[in-house]
């Protein structure tokens, strides 16, 4: 089969699912911080209000274009225009012009709703800008005395949210591209936003073979949920977040149980050093993947075989998540 590849039109599929997608960390936007970013295709402002919960908007003011995200600061609960002070609330309605004597009524930029959680924010994007349907779940783990705080790594890579997630699925793979011993078996399950996946996984511990497992709980494409059992105990909260039609900005966070309870270990210095080294290999098969997901296009319907995991299921459960 020959195919060519149109580095526009690699993706059928729109380039914006919908669902909840990280924005940053917690601790990177301070009370009255301002912050640009790029996401979804659009410019856009996030700032911590003087409550202290977080909003986003679209960049610019519906005044004269200026970019409240450079140069705005925050007052009360709205973000003040650099330009000529127009203030926008969370809900994108402006609420304060201190030259005018009324308020025009087209006077408003598009707000996104945002949650923060388990030490991230998110932001809820959707192609009808449609109200959030489903929420992303506490991580128990976030802020446990028993656990690590996150240790994070960040990619930039040109593919589809959709792309990435199907490797979760792909069961072939992780034994030809990350040379694994063998085709791990997985079980998947799907309850409406929420895909789950289950696979045993065979470590090795001071030359003695461990059973563990592994668990992916995916909500919807920007917000995954991985732990894995055996050597050591950890929890990976995964997230990845269009930026425009090209590139995903993909962010791992790790945390290890510091106990020695559920793990093979029983030196707590070892248990440190040898989930160290579980979650650089983590990182070392995603780096694999990259020359995959940056070189290849969705083909539609793909041709399967026996053992190449539960595929169909996951893009059957993938529709949901774009505009009809």
């Amino acid at each position: 089969m020959l195919v060519t590849i149109d580095k526009n039109d690699r993706f059928p599929m729109p380039s914006y699912p919908n669902g909840w997608f990280q924005l940053c960390y917690s601790d990177e936007l301070d009370s009255g911080a301002v912050m640009p970013l790029s996401y979804f295709g659009e410019e856009l402002v996030l700032f911590r209000g003087e409550d202290g919960a977080p909003r986003l908007l679209e960049a610019y003011c519906a005044h004269l274009g200026a970019h409240l995200g450079v140069g705005g600061e925050v007052k009360d609960n709205c973000v003040v225009c650099p330009f000529h002070a127009w203030a926008f609330d969370g809900d994108g309605q402006c609420t304060d012009i201190p030259y005018a004597k009324r308020i025009p009524k087209k006077a408003k930029v598009r707000a996104w709703p945002v949650v923060e959680r388990n030490g991230l924010i998110l932001a809820w994007n959707h192609g009808d800008q449609a109200v959030p349907s489903w929420q992303v779940p506490e991580v128990p783990e976030f802020g446990h005395e028993e656990w690590t705080e996150y240790t994070t790594r960040r990619w930039k890579i040109r593919s589809h949210n959709q792309e990435m997630a199907e490797n979760a699925v792909d069961s072939a793979h992780f034994r030809y591209l990350h040379k694994t011993q063998n085709i791990p078996p997985t079980e998947a399950t799907t309850e409406d936003h929420l895909l789950v996946m289950e696979s045993p996984a065979t470590m090795t511990y001071r030359g003695m073979p461990v059973e563990g497992r592994i668990r992916s709980e995916l909500y919807g494409f920007g917000f995954t949920i991985t732990r894995f059992w055996g050597i050591a105990e950890t929890c990976l909260v995964s997230s990845a977040t269009p930026i425009d039609g090209e590139y995903i900005d993909v962010r791992f966070s790790f945390m290890l149980r510091k106990t020695l309870a559920g793990s093979a270990i029983d030196d707590p210095a070892m248990l440190e050093m040898v989930a160290k080294k579980f979650r650089q290999a983590v990182e070392r098969e995603l780096e694999q993947d990259i020359p995959i997901w940056e070189n290849k296009k969705y083909i539609s319907p793909p041709v399967l075989c026996d053992g190449d995991g539960p595929i169909g299921l996951f893009r059957k459960w993938c529709r949901q998540f774009y505009v009809a």
